[in-house]
């Protein structure tokens, strides 16, 4: 699964990686983003602009319109046929933003968190779909990280990740197919080498932590990949 991200690259980075989405004025950054708090996306009905959504996605029929963070990844596996994921999969697809995300390696009893990233630095889009809940005149935007089995770098820490849409192509088809079958052809575990991953301070467990200090390698430990 993907159960945190940060996000704390400038505008200027954005605007040079997405030139077409606009990142509006009141930019914000985070190092510790959680499920049911907001993050950045750039949804395939208004291409032109960031989006600030709640992650956990909460279906159009849901009778309370409540996130209670169950739906925060959606399952690369079946999703086509999920009651919650198969309209959003066709029509409200997304790319959500980050610059890393994090996982926690089992040993014995205790969860190593690490922190995942791209070789380059680059920002990292991944593949989400999202929904709209309305009470009235009032509309809830959500959206569902989707995830697959790990490539090689991730494989050690965990058996979850998100889906990398890493070229311009895929991410065009990604917001742009009408196919099912296109669409589907983009949800892959993403190639090999292309991340690096070392482990990061237990601090990233409290979502009330929100500095530098979660991306910050711990000395003692080797990168694992």
């Amino acid at each position: 699964m993907c159960g945190r991200f940060s996000l704390v690259a400038s505008k200027e980075k954005i605007q040079r990686e997405l030139p077409f989405a606009d990142t509006g004025i009141n930019f914000r950054t985070s190092y510790n983003i959680a499920p049911t708090q907001h993050a950045y996306v750039v949804t395939n009905d208004s291409p032109e602009r960031l989006q600030y959504i709640t992650w956990g996605l909460i279906p159009h029929w849901s009778k309370d319109g409540n996130n209670n963070g169950k739906l925060i990844n959606a399952r690369r596996e079946g999703i086509e046929n999920k009651p919650s994921f198969r309209i959003p999969l066709r029509q409200r697809r997304c790319l959500v933003l980050a610059d890393s995300f994090y996982e926690w390696r089992r040993e014995g009893t205790r969860k190593i968190p690490h922190r995942i990233f791209l070789n380059e630095g680059q920002l990292m889009l991944m593949a989400g779909i999202w929904d709209i809940w309305y009470k009235g005149d009032y509309a809830l935007k959500s959206f569902s990280i989707i995830t697959t089995p790990p490539n090689r770098e991730v494989a050690p820490v965990h058996n979850r990740m998100p889906v990398l849409l890493t070229s311009v192509e895929q991410q065009n088809k990604w917001l742009e197919a009408r196919d099912l079958e296109e669409i589907l052809s983009v949800l892959k575990t993403p190639e090999d080498g292309i991340l690096s991953v070392y482990r990061v301070s237990d601090l990233v467990n409290s979502v009330r932590n929100d500095s530098p200090v979660l991306h910050r390698k711990l000395p003692e430990t080797p990168q694992l990949f």
